[in-house]
């Protein structure tokens, strides 16, 4: 891979997560506090993410597979998005809100998945080289949580017109991406046409154990990604602040995820997801022992171990399916992870982390600590299952 290309696909993850991180962190806070939203509203809402993960990569992987050069699939679901997220940022009550952002996120949803794909397909070594132009995407979104913070867009509809204007930059820049034709098909069945030939994968005893732990996790997960930002500012965190101090997991997240190739070797795929998987149970404990004040240091190294969280288990996934993926199913199997965790993991984590916090919250005060519990004890029992069921025969990767 040459620096054109590099540069290329660093650019790409930049844009890619930086659209992501411009109202994904804050629109919590936006909802709740400027259209008066309810916990359960919210989470439906953050689900629609799931949702979107769950029909749209697999089927868009499948296109760019089979039927169209994946840049240009890239490009044109960027500026579909583009127009989408402005329609959203009109709608002010829920019954308009969530089938406009419901739309919007079945144009992003995929594009994470090919995105990958296109980076892993220019790649001689996509376990060496996959990092080093990942972090761009770290980058972004730091620099788009931090761009939100300092326009003052934390609680206003302002931060969807800034992810459009990305979105737009980028599905024009998409079509200037290394060409990556469809994969030539001689009588295809059925079957291979829908994507269905993907699934063959699960024969795999440690694929399949990925995917089952990759749903799971994401369950507690959407604890932390739907409602951090609305927990900081329950508890007096200043608003303004708050992307600033998310982004410093993402920050952490830049030294986790160039040191990723150095783990995986030494430690091998399994100990890395179970790192990863240890990390999100601590940092569900730190957040349900911190506070705004003496204990604010819990909450804050709560955030920065996401890079762990996130690196050491989903991006370590992602390569690990790349691995494990034949040519012809490179993009599906990108969007089938997709689907485990953002996707099926997420819409039920979603729905579940609403009706909980809905639950815990009297008089509309939140009981957080009792909140983040709930996501820990979950985290441990989907730990003890993943020891359990990832049993790999001894190989370079394990």
């Amino acid at each position: 891979m040459g620096i054109k290309t590099r540069l290329q696909l660093s650019t790409l993850m930049f844009l890619q997560y930086f659209i992501w991180g411009t109202w994904y962190v804050t629109l919590n806070t936006y909802l709740g506090e400027g259209l008066n939203f309810t916990a359960t509203q919210i989470g439906l809402c953050y689900g629609t993410f799931a949702i979107a993960a769950m029909i749209s990569p697999f089927f868009v992987g499948l296109i760019a597979d089979k039927f169209f050069a994946t840049e240009k699939v890239l490009g044109f679901m960027h500026l579909l998005g583009a127009v989408l997220l402005v329609v959203a940022s009109q709608a002010t009550t829920f019954q308009l809100f969530y089938p406009a952002l419901l739309l919007y996120t079945l144009t992003y949803a995929p594009t994470m998945a090919l995105s990958n794909s296109l980076s892993f397909h220019q790649m001689e070594n996509p376990g060496k080289q996959f990092p080093g132009v990942r972090v761009l995407g770290t980058i972004g979104w730091i620099v788009a949580n931090n761009v939100i913070g300092w326009l003052g867009f934390t609680l206003t509809v302002e931060q969807l017109y800034v992810g459009a204007a990305a979105s737009l930059l980028l599905g024009l820049y998409c079509f200037t991406l290394p060409h990556v034709p469809p994969k030539k098909m001689v009588k295809a069945s059925l079957r291979e046409l829908i994507g269905l030939d993907a699934l063959s994968l699960f024969k795999s005893r440690s694929f399949a154990t990925l995917m089952i732990a990759s749903v799971l996790i994401f369950i507690p997960v959407s604890f932390y990604f739907g409602f951090t930002a609305s927990f900081m500012s329950d508890i007096g965190i200043n608003p303004d602040v708050i992307p600033n101090r998310i982004s410093m997991g993402q920050m952490a997240e830049i030294l986790f995820i160039l040191s990723l190739p150095f783990f995986i070797t030494r430690f091998g795929v399994k100990r890395v997801l179970f790192i990863g998987i240890t990390a999100w149970l601590i940092r569900f404990l730190l957040f349900a022992n911190g506070n705004a004040g003496s204990a604010v240091w819990m909450i804050y190294l709560g955030i920065i171990l996401h890079g762990v969280c996130y690196d050491f288990f989903v991006v370590t996934g992602q390569i690990f399916v790349d691995k494990e993926a034949p040519d012809h199913l490179k993009s599906s199997a990108q969007g089938l992870i997709t689907f485990a965790t953002y996707g099926l993991g997420m819409v039920i984590g979603t729905w579940f982390a609403g009706t909980t916090i809905d639950r815990l919250t009297i008089d509309g005060v939140a009981n957080w600590p009792t909140i983040w519990y709930v996501p820990a004890i979950f985290s441990a029992v989907v730990l003890f299952m993943f020891i359990f069921l990832f049993r790999e025969k001894k190989s370079g990767s394990s």
